[in-house]
């Protein structure tokens, strides 16, 4: 199954731009669902078909809408429903369904879980319409960072010890923590880990939309730290909205060659990366399938895969979870010679765009913090820098190298 989650900069046209995905990979023969939180009409019709049963728009195309509403209110009562002994303790008022409104970064919560749901449909390509390119890296980021946080608050040796709780509260003199709470921690677990499969997973792939200008250049080069840091998959740079190069109104001359040169600087810089399709502008707004159709005929892609243009084919690769970033050059332990307190180990992590201004890094246990500029990741140490100190670092043509020394206290010497 094709996971292709399709976001870009903020009015470039992304929601337009998925919805031509999903009708050429329909198009092609495959079972295609496109997902969106607010499609609008932008099918030819008005999306109110749900997650849980999508509606039919086209041959081999179904479309729901994502109801950030009702997945709220239904995760807070099911929440409310295995607290309530603790609630009932409490004296607290059950809360009903109609007065439940949703709060901030339900949407993001709800988007998730309906891309995990639909990974088990059936289907053979799944497009989402996400959100703008920043939060969509923060937002598939946000399954690990949950997990680690939950770790951190609630160890599992923690909840391996459920049956000397009643009595250390009898020596503690206070109450422990109840057991719905380490369930629903676990529940919470077994969620998350699954919808970090779906993003980690080498089927789901990115499609960022950009119209083509200085703007939008500076914009990406920025996101593709990010989208390096958290190693996220990109598959297509969508150039959205390309216009004609030759024209006799020089207004429009003269913006074209601004996306010219815009271009040419992305084919450059992306070259080794994923495809640039070039979208054309249609002169007015895309609305229906007709429309969308035009766009995906009239795409001209670089790097193209065998179907060409915006359209999705089934992924015949196999099922394989992208490994951590970073490369670790270096004597393992195995070949590190006897006593040899001062071999040094270099980690090397791919950061396009960064900026050392703005690069930061901080070693906190067996964890090494980055940020560069609004992304931050918590990564794990590999296994032999573990026994390290961090011995310095440097950021050269987009590339951190961070070295370790071996810590002469963890490393054995020979006599």
């Amino acid at each position: 199954m094709r996971r292709v989650l399709v976001t870009g900069l903020g009015g470039a046209g992304r929601t337009t731009v998925a919805a031509a995905t999903a009708l050429a990979s329909a198009g092609h023969g495959s079972r295609t669902l496109f997902l969106s939180a607010d499609p609008g009409d932008v099918l030819g019709a008005p999306i109110t078909a749900g997650p849980g049963k999508p509606a039919r728009v086209h041959d081999d195309l179904w479309a729901a809408r994502i109801d950030a509403g009702a997945d709220f209110r239904a995760e807070f009562l099911d929440l409310q429903e295995r607290a309530s002994g603790a609630l009932d303790l409490l004296g607290a008022a059950r809360l009903e369904d109609a007065e439940l409104t949703r709060l901030p970064g339900s949407d993001e919560f709800a988007l998730l879980r309906a891309l995990t749901a639909a990974s088990h449909g059936g289907w053979d390509v799944v497009v989402v319409d996400m959100p703008p390119l920043r939060d969509t890296i923060a937002l598939l980021a946000l399954p690990g960072e949950l997990r680690r946080y939950l770790r951190r608050l609630l160890p599992p040796e923690r909840q391996a010890a459920r049956a000397l709780r009643p009595m250390l509260a009898q020596l503690a003199g206070v109450p422990m923590p109840a057991q719905w709470l380490y369930a629903t921690a676990e529940r919470w677990d077994t969620e998350l880990a699954g919808v970090q499969s779906v993003v980690d997973s080498s089927h789901t792939t990115l499609r960022i939309v950009a119209e083509p200008g200085p703007k939008a250049a500076a914009a990406l080069v920025e996101a593709r730290t990010g989208i390096a840091l958290h190693g996220l998959g990109v598959e297509m740079l969508v150039a959205n909205r390309r216009l004609p190069q030759v024209s006799a109104d020089p207004w429009i001359a003269g913006l074209a060659g601004q996306q010219e040169k815009c271009l040419q600087e992305w084919h450059s810089s992306w070259l080794s990366g994923p495809s640039i399709c070039e979208v054309p502008h249609l002169g007015r707004d895309p609305q229906g399938p007709g429309d969308l159709a035009l766009l995906h005929t009239g795409a001209v892609r670089s790097g193209a895969g065998e179907d060409g243009g915006l359209s999705a084919g089934p992924d015949r690769g196999r099922e394989e979870p992208r490994g951590d970033i970073g490369l670790v050059t270096g004597p393992s332990p195995a070949d590190r010679p006897a006593g040899d307190a001062d071999a040094l180990f270099v980690w090397e992590l791919e950061l396009p765009g960064a900026v050392k201004e703005t690069l930061s890094l901080v070693r906190r246990g067996d964890e090494l913090l980055i940020g560069s500029g609004p992304f931050r990741r918590n990564l794990p140490l590999p296994a032999a820098l573990r026994r390290c100190t961090v011995a310095g670092a440097g950021l050269t043509d987009g590339v951190l190298k961070v070295r370790f020394t071996p810590d002469p206290g963890l490393w054995p010497r020979t006599t």
